[in-house]
């Protein structure tokens, strides 16, 4: 089999990429593993079967060749984050929304060269930013998407796409809604969401992180290794299953910001606590105010899909996966 990562360089599609090659996924680990990213994706030592490719997807001779590879199963992580794609228009458009239909328009392509008998199945992550305020304390699998950013917009629009391919039998697609990941580990990026992570990671090593909103924001959150195990046993799913309703919320955890930092009490103490400064930041603030805070993600679960129940076991998997070990 043939799997096309897209994003692959990116800490998702790194988690990705390591839990298919451990075997545990329900992907065979002996695939032929395409690796694409703005830049070279990191493989690790002993890995066969990898091959790394480097490209700018918002361009439609680069979504041309991944699509010339004929790949049996694509995972399309490749997105800017919701700052970067708040703060440069045009950008956001071409590469989170251009790039994965000029994607689809190449993939039609060979299906219609097949004579119908190539349909790759695609498993897509989305953003619980495709949904806007207002919106109930809850938001169930039959609320509608009214994103008020151009990331949510952007996330939505492919969403729909992604439908309709899968309506006309050119793809086997599912949209993927994930929380924001959370504790990510590395540096912070662009995203309105990273001080989520940054709260939580830079006290763990003794840095100092800014808190730019009120400690009673509450929102939904999943470990990097949830993320992971949500793409893998998307994959693994009988798409036809879900009918023509082709995206899912994931399951998370809700919390406010004071329950993120009780729960960072509960495992490092009062003195790592005490790194985090309050410091409101009014664009951050405004960007969150408009962002859903809890779900009820029935059909995910009845789908297979599990997360964890706690913030706390959130940081507990940060520590056993991602923090930095001292040598």
């Amino acid at each position: 089999m043939r799997v096309l990562i897209m994003g692959a360089a990116g800490m998702v599609g790194q988690k990705l990429l390591n839990r298919i090659l451990s075997g545990e996924s329900g992907i065979d680990s002996s695939s032929e593993l395409y690796l694409h990213d703005i830049v070279s994706a990191h493989v690790p030592s002993g890995a066969d079967g990898c091959s790394v490719l480097v490209g700018n997807v918002a361009d439609p001779a680069e979504a041309k060749k991944l699509a010339d590879l004929k790949p049996d199963l694509i995972f399309h992580l490749a997105s800017i984050v919701s700052g970067e794609a708040e703060l440069e228009f045009e950008k956001g458009w071409q590469i989170n929304m251009s790039g994965a239909w000029s994607l689809l328009e190449a993939l039609r392509v060979h299906h219609d060269q097949s004579g119908g008998s190539y349909r790759p199945k695609l498993i897509f992550t989305s953003s619980i930013a495709v949904f806007g305020a207002p919106f109930p304390a809850r938001i169930t699998d039959e609320f509608f998407c009214t994103p008020q950013t151009s990331y949510g917009a952007q996330k939505a629009i492919v969403e729909l796409l992604l439908s309709d391919y899968s309506r006309k039998g050119f793809i086997d697609a599912l949209s993927i809604r994930l929380p924001t990941i959370c504790v990510r580990p590395g540096k912070p990026n662009l995203a309105a969401s990273s001080f989520f992570s940054g709260i939580i990671r830079e006290p763990l090593n003794g840095v100092e992180a800014i808190l730019p909103v009120s400690d009673d924001v509450r929102h939904w959150h999943a470990s990097p290794r949830s993320a992971a195990k949500f793409l893998t046993h998307a994959a693994t799913l009988d798409l036809d299953a879900l009918g023509s309703r082709r995206a899912l919320n994931m399951p998370g955890v809700s919390c406010t910001v004071a329950e993120q930092i009780e729960a960072l009490r509960s495992v490092a103490g009062n003195d790592v606590v005490k790194l985090i400064k309050p410091e409101l930041d009014e664009r951050i603030v405004k960007i969150v105010a408009g962002w859903p805070r809890d779900f009820q993600t029935d059909r995910a679960h009845s789908f297979g899909f599990k997360s964890e129940t706690n913030f706390e076991q959130i940081i507990r998997i940060y520590l056993e996966d991602d923090l930095p070990k001292v040598s």
